[in-house]
């Protein structure tokens, strides 16, 4: 993809447009079907569906491989064409044509996986299983706060693997009028913006976690000034892009990131599947 059209992928992103999600499923699974020679793009879209599957049934999904087309793929499906049906055969002609045409149509749907999770399930970060296991992990049992929380996929999973676990989940739902955000809550959620959040649990936490803040708002810039001065004691977990899609520009600034071996395992299974580069952090 060049840098414009990445570029205006992650403006999309960072706007919060919506996308119609209606029949993207089907979509895939017809392509499933059609692709059934093609390993390499039948298990992209496996992957894609059986994410969609475990989120609808209200379990969290598994990492995703990066979701795009082999570059050789028009080669692969040339080759295999040619050895199916002798040059200037009409089937062949007309399944090359149904290959190539479908092509196009398959790489977008497996670019707007995102958006699809956005736009019907109201998950921005995509939270993985292992990601939550690796950070429960981390976290040790210890009481957190989740601010900015949405629909509460990553307080959830760590409810599910810690019954006992002081966890407060909260979020200002202020986005409810414009998407998913907050629409399909996966556990219960305290409406209380990040900072109020703070004041009323930081004195009862080890752990603040703060999931793609928005990049044209500072709450994100002033919770970490307020953690530095009233609960210095508090280790902010960060989920974002950082200087990209998510976050201010004056959090990205001043963070100051510790302890990069606890990071890197927190990150193991966290592989961007699309343009997004998100990671957790660990902030002071």
């Amino acid at each position: 993809m060049n840098p414009k059209q990445r570029k205006k992928l992650k403006k999309m992103i960072k706007t919060r447009q919506k996308a119609q999600p209606s029949g993207y499923i089907q979509q895939l699974t017809t392509y499933a079907t059609l692709f059934d020679d093609f390993p390499s793009v039948k298990y992209l879209i496996n992957n894609v569906i059986e994410s969609d599957r475990l989120l609808k049934n209200g379990l969290l999904p598994q990492p995703l491989p990066k979701l795009l087309l082999p570059d050789d793929i028009q080669d692969t499906i040339f080759q295999f064409v040619n050895h199916k049906y002798p040059a200037g055969d009409p089937q062949g002609d007309q399944l090359w044509n149904q290959y190539t045409a479908a092509l196009p149509e398959v790489d977008r749907l497996l670019r707007n996986y995102r958006e699809y999770l956005e736009t019907t399930y109201g998950m921005w970060a995509y939270i993985s299983a292992p990601v939550i296991s690796d950070l429960a992990h981390y976290i040790n049992h210890a009481p957190v706060l989740e601010v900015m929380a949405g629909n509460g996929y990553i307080s959830k999973g760590l409810r599910n693997l810690s019954q006992t676990q002081t966890i407060y989940t909260t979020d200002s739902q202020s986005w409810t009028a414009e998407n998913e955000t907050g629409k399909h809550p996966v556990t219960t959620i305290e409406p209380l913006d990040a900072l109020a959040a703070l004041r009323k649990y930081g004195d009862q936490v080890q752990f603040v976690i703060m999931s793609w803040a928005p990049d044209k708002q500072t709450t994100d810039w002033e919770l970490l000034q307020m953690i530095r001065a009233d609960y210095p004691d508090i280790t902010l977990i960060t989920l974002g892009e950082q200087n990209g899609a998510t976050n201010s520009h004056e959090f990205w600034e001043n963070a100051q990131f510790i302890d990069p071996e606890a990071t890197q395992r927190l990150n193991r299974n966290f592989a961007p599947f699309d343009l997004v580069n998100e990671h957790l952090f660990l902030v002071k």
